[in-house]
């Protein structure tokens, strides 16, 4: 499992010309899921993502996670992550779960973010998302499990 997380001010996620999902300061997170991931792997990844300290304290430091600040967060869905661009000039795929399995723990993550005490927001599985953010910072962190 990849999440390629940024830390924004504002974020959104529209589909056919609709906002689906929308958050002020907070993580975006775009989620890739491998044919072997497990649940494990889900639970590790919300728990690090909602306690990973990448907001400012007041002395400008990294200390503060997401449920400090009672941020928010945006999760989209994005086979991509998965893809392997070592070899020749289209990426390879191979390495991302099947459809179904993507979506079943697409939704198994945000279910389990929403155990957390934060606004979750969501795109819609496999539809074609525009994506508008302000990355603060910027920050921004691949994270595997």
């Amino acid at each position: 499992m990849r999440v390629l997380l940024q830390r924004v001010s504002r974020a959104s996620v529209t589909v056919e010309g609709k906002i689906v999902g929308k958050i002020n300061n907070g993580l975006l997170l775009f989620v890739g899921v491998a044919p072997d991931d497990t649940e494990n792997n889900l639970s590790w990844m919300a728990e690090k993502c909602v306690n990973l300290r990448i907001f400012e304290d007041n002395e400008d430091k990294m200390n503060l996670s997401l449920l400090d600040v009672k941020g928010e967060i945006l999760v989209i869905s994005q086979f991509t992550l998965m893809g392997d661009a070592q070899k020749g000039r289209r990426p390879s795929f191979i390495k991302a779960a099947s459809p179904e399995k993507g979506e079943l723990f697409y939704d198994q993550f945000i279910a389990k973010l929403k155990t957390f005490p934060v606004k979750v927001e969501s795109g819609i599985f496999g539809a074609m998302m525009d994506i508008d953010l302000v990355n603060r910072g910027p920050v921004t962190l691949m994270i595997e499990k």
